[in-house]
């Protein structure tokens, strides 16, 4: 029998996994020999080899190629294979069963739109096949075929496939996987590979080759919403190219983008291309490109760009499940390097909610710490907001990986978005800044005629004399020409926040938040002292005002230690007028100010 897929015909990957003597390679070498895909006198070759060795042929021998690999009888690597039938050109991905490969294992199977997964019918559901199963929802594939192979070694017997059905169909309902099928076979003898078995009349369901037919193609990327993940900004000219690859959906000429986290909004200038002759008029997934805005904005490489109608969820909080290969142990409250896409970020384990030993699939509740080579699902905390998706709605961005030290120890995918803290402030500023009403002034006309960014200034500190620094920085600013406003949150308490009788509530620290952001759209350089300020409050100022830069200067007071994790550090001030000129300085090392008044020389990052 032979069929070869048109070449219009579309392309399926899938993987087939199983225990490491349950018969997944026989399955793929009957499957080929059965619908003519192999290449002429393949079969005859081995069956040579095999008479030189003095063994029986084995159609598992026409994919095991290696002589490593034949001499110990197990897949070693991942084997990719292709054949053709009807209208579709499969891969199929054989994956390594035994558990000493099972970082291969992971890696073959995470490139699969759909699985195959093999059980032994003499031996039934065996550790490993429960393993393999935990690992297929932990990459999220959705779409499984189980294969009950050797039914010849039972006689066929209909009770033993009902026997393991019902106890793997259960084992996988627990990890929310429900099989498409599951499928009695022989792939030695041939039977429900190709051809209805005539061994086993009980059975009227689909046969391998039936199964793949049934699995349906995913959404292409070009056809899902836009995700754009910006890989760096580069200046050519008096251009600010945006680079980065598409992976999903499109863009064109015109269209309204919207950057996450930091919730900008921008439309599409010009679509680059390196050493083009005519720039196109739009982008598609797959595609790596430049892009050009119709106004500059202060974005970062990592960031994702979407349209408006399809943006990504941002937190600092989420659930997922982590394959963990690093020598030392991954440690619940240990803090690690967080890789999504292109944004890199510190990030801590919050929670380990459990683990699987993928050696003995042994499970431990609520651990503190997870071993090399096992599976846990945990509750993640990044330092900062990021933007991602759940695996499940797009791979490229719901992919992460953990590094320790300078080493890449674990991977995983995002499970479940966490709302965070700030999650309603944030919405708050998303909802806000997508609908906000601009005038023709952009940012950058106003950083250019004042000569400095817009920016926030917050002291902090044991010294009562924070108040007293921040009138003198607001005062130096102002003489030497700058825009630069004093913003202390007593003063809006006796206006604005007259209506509230609670001052530590919610809501006086958004209308803070607002009152800011008014001011940095206006360009000015805002100057607050936040002693009565929590830490929770500090982060909601910045999640309402952000992308702006905020600067964070710390005055000691007498006896008290120098804060960690600020801008500026000063000692007890007795001078203020010498702080102030050193917290310019500051700003201008940071490229907030111009270091020549009326210069455009600052360091207006795009």
């Amino acid at each position: 029998m032979t069929n070869i897929a048109p070449e219009t015909s579309e392309h399926f990957n899938i993987v087939i996994v199983g225990h490491v003597d349950h018969g997944k390679s026989t399955v793929i070498g009957r499957l080929y020999a059965d619908t003519g895909s192999l290449p002429e006198g393949k079969v005859d070759k081995i069956k040579a080899i095999c008479e030189q060795q003095g063994k029986e042929f084995e159609y598992a021998f026409l994919f095991d190629a290696l002589l490593e690999e034949q001499e110990q009888g197990i897949t070693i690597d991942t084997a990719r294979t292709f054949f053709g039938w009807g209208s579709r050109k499969y891969t199929i991905l054989d994956a390594p069963g035994h558990k000493e490969f099972l970082k291969n294992m992971i890696s073959g199977a995470s490139r699969a739109e759909a699985a195959l997964l093999v059980i032994d019918a003499h031996e039934g559901v065996k550790a490993q096949s429960k393993q393999h199963g935990y690992m297929l929802s932990l990459l999220g594939i959705k779409q499984i075929t189980v294969l009950v192979n050797k039914m010849d070694l039972v006689d066929y017997k209909e009770e033993v496939f009902q026997a393991i059905e019902k106890e793997y169909r259960a084992y996988l309902a627990d990890l929310k996987v429900v099989p498409k099928s599951f499928v009695p076979i022989s792939a030695k003898k041939g039977d429900n590979i190709v051809n209805k078995s005539e061994h086993m009349p009980w059975y009227q369901g689909f046969t391998v080759l039936e199964s793949l037919e049934k699995f349906s193609k995913e959404t292409p990327p070009v056809a899902q919403l836009l995700r754009f993940p910006i890989q760096d900004v580069y200046k050519f000219d008096h251009r600010r190219i945006i680079a980065g690859r598409i992976t999903s959906g499109k863009l064109k000429l015109g269209d309204r983008l919207v950057f996450s986290p930091s919730n900008k909004t921008a439309s599409v200038k010009t679509i680059e291309l390196f050493n083009a002759e005519e720039l196109p008029s739009e982008a598609r997934a797959g595609q790596s490109t430049g892009i050009t805005l119709d106004e500059q904005i202060f974005i970062e490489r990592g960031e994702i760009v979407t349209h408006q109608e399809g943006i990504p969820p941002v937190s600092s909080l989420f659930r997922g499940n982590i394959f963990w290969m690093g020598r030392k142990s991954l440690l619940k409250g240990g803090k690690y390097i967080f890789r999504i896409c292109s944004r890199e970020v510190e990030c801590e384990i919050v929670d380990i909610h459990r683990i699987v030993d993928t050696s003995d699939l042994g499970t431990q509740e609520s651990p503190t710490e997870v071993g090399r080579n096992e599976v846990a699902e945990v509750t993640i905390q990044t330092k900062s907001a990021i933007a991602f998706d759940c695996y499940s709605e797009f791979e490229s961005t719901g992919r992460f990986v953990i590094v320790d030290g300078y080493d890449v120890c674990g991977g995983g995918i995002i499970m479940e978005f966490i709302s965070d803290e700030q999650e309603a402030y944030r919405k708050e500023a998303r909802d806000r800044d997508i609908q906000w009403v601009k005038g023709e002034v952009k940012m950058v006309d106003r950083a250019e005629r004042y000569g400095h960014r817009a920016a926030v200034v917050l002291f902090s500190g044991g010294s009562q004399g924070i108040v007293e620094a921040a009138r003198k920085l607001e005062k130096k600013l102002v003489q030497e020409g700058r825009h630069a406003y004093l913003l202390d949150g007593e003063n809006l308490r006796l206006g604005l926040d007259v209506d509230l009788a609670e001052s530590g509530s919610r809501e006086v620290m958004r209308r803070f938040g607002e009152v800011t952001r008014l001011l940095i759209d206006a360009g000015m350089i805002v100057i607050s002292p936040i002693n009565n300020f929590s830490a929770e409050d500090v982060q909601a100022l910045k999640t309402l005002i952000h992308p702006a830069p905020v600067v964070s200067i710390h005055i000691s007071g007498e006896e008290e230690a120098p804060s960690p994790g600020v801008d500026m550090s000063l000692a007890e001030v007795k001078n203020f007028e010498a702080a102030a000129s050193e917290v310019v300085d500051k700003l201008k090392e940071k490229g907030i100010l111009a270091n020549i008044l009326g210069s455009s020389s600052y360091c207006y990052t795009i």
